[in-house]
C-alpha cells in the first residue's frame, strides 16, 4: 500500500515536472516567436501583452515597448486622419464639381427657357402686331354700324353701304339722281372690299347694267363718284351721256360743301376691262381700283372759281392728282 502511493507520488511528481518543462518549453517558443519582433518598424497591442508574460523583461523595456506602440498608434491615427481628411476633401472637391455642373446645366436651361419664352413673347406680339389692323378694323367697323343705323332705317337701299354715313349724304344723291324710281329700287351690287380690288371683278359686277352709281372713299375721307344712265360695257371705249354727272359728298378742305358737276363736253365715260370706272378725263382707276388720276373739270364743269389742270382742280375730288388710295369702292345699280 505504501509502495502504491509512493509510486503515485512519484507518478504526480513526474508529470508536474513534465508540466513545468513544457512550460519553460513554451516560454522559450513564445519568446524566440517573438524576438523577431525587436527588429519590426511597430509592435501591436496584443504582441506587448504576450509579451508581459515573460517576467524577466526589464520594467524599462517594457515602458519603451509601449511607448513605442503608443507611438506607432498616433502614427497610425494620424495617418488615418490624413486619409480621412484626404478623402473627404475629395469627396467635397467632386461634390462641388457636380454642384457646379449641375449650376451650368441649370444656368443653360435657364438661358434655353428665358430664349424660348422671349422668342414665344416676340411671336405672340407680331401675331398681335398683325391682328392690331383686324382688331382695329372691326372696332371701325362697329363704329361705323352705330353710325348707320339710321341710314338702313330710313334707306334700305344703302343698308350695306360703308361709305354713306350721313343723311344729308343720301338726300342729296337723291335729288342729284332726279330718278325716284331707280334711287328706291337701286341696290349694292359690287364693293370692292367685299369683291376685290380688281377691274376684272368689278366689270363682272357692274356690265351690262344701265344706270349705275360709283361711290368712291378714299383713305383721307374723300367722298367722290359719278352717276351714268348709259352705263358700262366691257371693251366698248368711250360713250357720250349728256345725263351723266360726277360729285362731291365729302371734302374736308375749306369746309366745303357737297356738290354735283354736270357733264359739259367731250366723252362722258370709258368701257376698258383694265380700267375700273372712268368718267371722262375727270377721274378714273386704274386695273387694281386704286387711282389714275383726279382732274375736275375737263369733260365735266368744275365748281365756281376753279380751272382744269390747275393744283385746285387736280387736288380737289379726292385730295391730290395721283396720290391718293381708295379704301372702298361701291357701285349701285338696278
Amino acid at each position: 500500500m505504501k509502495n502504491l502511493e509512493k509510486k503515485n507520488e512519484r507518478l504526480k511528481g513526474k508529470k508536474e515536472k513534465e508540466k513545468e518543462k513544457e512550460k519553460g518549453i513554451e516560454k522559450k517558443r513564445l519568446f524566440h516567436s517573438f524576438f523577431s519582433l525587436f527588429d519590426k518598424d511597430s509592435i501591436s497591442k496584443q504582441d506587448f501583452d504576450k509579451l508581459k508574460q515573460f517576467d524577466f523583461f526589464p520594467k524599462s523595456f517594457l515602458v519603451d515597448i509601449q511607448n513605442k506602440i503608443i507611438q506607432d498608434n498616433q502614427k497610425e491615427n494620424q495617418q488615418m486622419k490624413i486619409e480621412i481628411e484626404e478623402k473627404w476633401k475629395k469627396e467635397v472637391e467632386d461634390k462641388k464639381k457636380e454642384i457646379e455642373e449641375k449650376n451650368k446645366e441649370i444656368q443653360q436651361m435657364k438661358i434655353e427657357i428665358e430664349e424660348k419664352w422671349k422668342k414665344e413673347v416676340e411671336d405672340k406680339n407680331k401675331e398681335i402686331e398683325k391682328m392690331k389692323p383686324v382688331f382695329d378694323e372691326y372696332e371701325k367697323d362697329l363704329e361705323l354700324q352705330k353710325k348707320l343705323e339710321p341710314i338702313k332705317k330710313n334707306f334700305p337701299q344703302f343698308s350695306e353701304t360703308r361709305i354713306i354715313t350721313e343723311e344729308e349724304y343720301v338726300k342729296k344723291l337723291q335729288e342729284w339722281i332726279n330718278n325716284n324710281d331707280f334711287f328706291s329700287k337701286m341696290k349694292k351690287g359690287f364693293s370692292a372690299k367685299r369683291d376685290g380690288f380688281n377691274s376684272q371683278n368689278w366689270h363682272k359686277a357692274v356690265d351690262g347694267k344701265g344706270k349705275t352709281l360709283v361711290i368712291i372713299k378714299t383713305k383721307d375721307n374723300f367722298i367722290f363718284g359719278g352717276f351714268t344712265q348709259v352705263g358700262f360695257n366691257g371693251n366698248t371705249g368711250w360713250t357720250n351721256d349728256a345725263n351723266a354727272f360726277i360729285f362731291s359728298l365729302r371734302n374736308d378742305k375749306g369746309d366745303r360743301i357737297p356738290a354735283k358737276f354736270t357733264y359739259k363736253q367731250g366723252w362722258a365715260i370709258r368701257s376698258d376691262l383694265s380700267l375700273g370706272p372712268v368718267f371722262g378725263d375727270d377721274f378714273y382707276l386704274v386695273s387694281n381700283l386704286q387711282p389714275g388720276y383726279s382732274n375736275i373739270g375737263y369733260s365735266y364743269n368744275p365748281p365756281n372759281g376753279i380751272t382744269f389742270n390747275t393744283n385746285e382742280s387736280k387736288s380737289y375730288l379726292a385730295g391730290s392728282y395721283d396720290k391718293w388710295v381708295v379704301d372702298e369702292l361701291e357701285s349701285y345699280f338696278i
